[in-house]
């Protein structure tokens, strides 16, 4: 495994990260036939940035950012045992770069990070097709606890 620093994203990064967005878009295309086919945004990477109740991880391989994952505190569903929990998103690592456990320790920053918020669970979504992510999510910790379902009528 190549040196891997990981570290917090800042507005320097924001280039980067813009084009970290397009390649997870362009790879969940094939998973959700109900995104647009136009250019689209899944997030307001900017305001994260600058969220206190968020955080952008990166990791970093000789200058060159490799991979990307963000936690946002969120308030959950009043039926729920914790009233806040981390949602994560925004995980990326260039095609590259996988299979180097990147994912993992971006993951385990998160985490850190949300457990020195007095978080006590972690959210995550993933399509039910993309069986790598969800044997990464499993692998670290996540169980499967609901399956959204869709239908399309015309």
């Amino acid at each position: 495994m190549e040196s891997i620093v990981i570290r917090e994203a800042n507005i320097n990064d924001l280039e980067t990260l813009l084009e970290f967005e397009q390649s997870i878009i362009e790879a969940e295309r094939p998973l959700n036939p109900f995104l647009k086919k136009s250019k689209i945004n899944f997030y307001d990477i900017k305001e994260i940035l600058i969220d206190e109740n968020a955080l952008i991880i990166v990791a970093v391989s000789d200058e060159e950012l490799v991979g990307s994952g963000y936690v946002k505190i969120e308030n959950s569903e009043e039926y729920q045992k914790n009233k806040k929990n981390g949602y994560i998103g925004f995980m990326y690592v260039k095609p590259s770069f996988r299979g180097q456990r990147i994912s993992s320790l971006i993951l385990e920053n998160l985490k850190s990070w949300a457990k020195s918020k007095e978080i006590k669970e972690l959210r995550l979504d993933v399509y039910s097709s993309n069986v790598k992510a969800i044997k990464a999510y499993e692998h670290f910790g996540f169980n499967k606890a609901l399956v959204n379902m869709r239908m399309e009528i015309l």
